[in-house]
């Protein structure tokens, strides 16, 4: 089979995915400019086979963040009062694995704990070990029958999917917000899984944060409203374990496969809350990341931004091969148009 063919089997799917965004016009003038696209994370569960970004101002592939989140990173010193676009065409392998959840478990060590601090601690939005979580730790503690940390994951997540309800109305869900979660019983995908991951941590299990777009099983192609998020947790008998409670609550027939499945119907963006994107980045960390975060003169632009996600068939791109080494660089800064695979090449686009 060749390595773009379109394929969508039970242990996986290959598929190619559009990211694009349009910013502006800025006033001619302004500046400086800072542009942050997230780029797909590479990790077990997802192979990025190919790369490809196009953009009308120069940029470069960054690693800024204390997670690790790849990312394009755009600058101009100041506008030229043109829109400002840059498209991202990945090709994505997404895997299909389950990890089962072990009988029993173990509380982490001292050394496990210091490893795992980021994971354990709260962020802005995500309490930890605070007076509103008792109740619920409470009714987990009685489902769990202890303090076993397989038993009790397992109990927060069946606590949250029956629980809290999957709707989006008025304002005030979708900010990833515990006390929201806790308060109203109803959010999107964030709300979800904050609840997960304060509780989680609570009880000294490591939970972290993952966020990219659905990608519709079924479908060879289609474009896409919005984001989705999952969490993974971890335990020292078997390392991460994905969860998915908002999915879980939507299709409670699917509930079992929600827990502990990496699935393929999505892709990864970026993993955490509260990032700060390094170089350029000069407001407040970002609560998440899958749009494009924009700065303005040291400001987050609140101007027009057009952006639109789409998934296809896997297809090859003009000039990439599969022969030689994988590469993470970009090469020069001031490459406009960047193919990255197991070849990459930039060259500057034309006019």
């Amino acid at each position: 089979m060749s390595p773009f063919a379109d394929s969508e089997t039970p242990s996986g799917r290959r598929f190619t995915f559009e990211y694009e965004t349009i910013v502006g016009p800025i006033a001619k003038g302004l500046g400086p400019i800072h542009i942050f696209v997230p780029l797909a994370a590479k990790n077990a569960q997802q192979r990025i086979l190919g790369e490809e970004i196009s953009a009308s101002i120069d940029g470069v592939i960054e690693r800024g963040d204390a997670y690790g989140n790849r990312y394009w990173h755009g600058s101009l010193e100041l506008s030229n009062g043109e829109p400002i676009t840059i498209h991202v065409r990945t090709l994505v392998e997404r895997l299909t694995t389950t990890i089962a959840l072990p009988e029993r478990s173990r509380a982490l060590s001292k050394a496990e704990r210091q490893k795992f601090a980021r994971f354990l601690g709260p962020n802005s939005r995500v309490v930890v070990d605070h007076p509103i979580l008792e109740p619920i730790r409470a009714e987990i503690r009685e489902r769990a029958g202890g303090e076993d940390p397989a038993r009790t994951s397992r109990a927060i997540y069946d606590w949250v999917v029956e629980n809290v309800e999957y709707k989006k109305v008025g304002t005030g869900w979708g900010n990833g917000d515990t006390y929201w979660a806790c308060m109203e019983r109803f959010g999107n995908c964030t709300d979800f899984h904050a609840l997960f991951i304060s509780l989680a941590r609570s009880e000294g299990i490591p939970a972290r944060f993952e966020i990219g777009f659905p990608i519709p099983n079924g479908r060879r192609k289609g474009k896409i409203d919005g984001y989705h998020c999952w969490v993974e947790f971890y335990l020292p008998e078997t390392g991460w374990i994905p969860i998915d409670a908002s999915e879980a609550f939507k299709h409670p027939e699917r509930k079992e496969f929600f827990f502990g499945t990496h699935s393929k119907d999505r892709i990864h963006f970026s993993t955490g809350r509260d990032l700060e994107l390094g170089r350029g980045h000069q407001t407040t960390p970002l609560n998440y990341f899958v749009y494009p975060h924009i700065e303005v003169a040291g400001s987050v632009w609140t101007g027009p931004t057009k952006k639109s996600f789409a998934y296809s068939p896997a297809t090859p791109f003009q000039g990439v091969s599969f022969e030689s080494p994988f590469s993470h660089q970009v090469g020069h800064p001031s490459a406009r148009n960047t193919h990255v695979g197991h070849l990459h090449r930039h060259r500057r686009d034309q006019g």
